[in-house]
């Protein structure tokens, strides 16, 4: 059970990571968002941001194996690369909806899939 919390955890927590680093460049298009200047929109993403924050860390202190949860400090990065690609490529693709998805996307998933295989192989 830990690990499916920890691994939702850290899916909420990658959507408002990207949402904080990359939806600023989507808001543009509105018009009053568009008027911001720099300083305002950092201060969006930051706020934004926090709600990263508040589901990152109790997804790795649940997570931890050394508070008792199922994953090494390294397969806890690993997993939360490979959510922040995954979570990204969605975010491309519905959001902004200027990339297509092909076949060097799939490789590349392929390959990090072997890597989160490899990384907890004893």
């Amino acid at each position: 059970m830990k690990a499916v919390s920890t691994i939702v955890l850290l899916i909420l927590s990658n959507s408002f990571m990207i949402l904080a680093w990359y939806g600023h460049l989507k808001f543009s298009e509105l018009k009053w968002f568009s008027k911001l200047g720099l300083a305002s929109i950092i201060l969006i993403s930051w706020g934004i941001a926090l709600f990263e924050y508040m589901f990152q860390v109790p997804a790795n202190r649940i997570g931890f194996k050394e508070n008792g949860g199922p994953f090494t400090l390294i397969q806890l990065k690993v997993i939360q690369e490979v959510i922040t690609l995954v979570v990204f490529a969605v975010f491309t693709l519905v959001i902004f909806k200027t990339e297509t998805f092909r076949t060097n996307h799939i490789i590349a998933f392929i390959f990090l899939i072997l890597a989160v295989y490899f990384m907890f192989k004893k």
